[in-house]
């Protein structure tokens, strides 16, 4: 399952025209020192699937997007 959400996170960033280092620094932007987070921090997230959805949801906004909850047809 991680990867499954590394690759599509990833590929979302890629086609919109960022990279995670332009993500990550943009996060930092508003952040004081100790709470500021590195590329290698988000990196290993994605990779280990444990990012926080705040921070999925946090990344979808720098990137213009924004994440849509949509009932499956087959859902009762």
């Amino acid at each position: 399952m991680s990867n499954t959400i590394k690759n599509e996170i990833k590929g979302y960033i890629s086609s919109s025209g960022w990279t995670i280092t332009d993500i990550v620094e943009k996060m930092n932007e508003s952040l004081s020192a100790e709470k500021k987070t590195t590329v290698q921090n988000i990196s290993n997230k994605l990779t280990r699937g444990t990012i926080k959805y705040s921070e999925v949801i946090e990344i979808a906004d720098i990137i213009g997007m924004k994440i849509e909850w949509n009932k499956k047809e087959d859902a009762q």
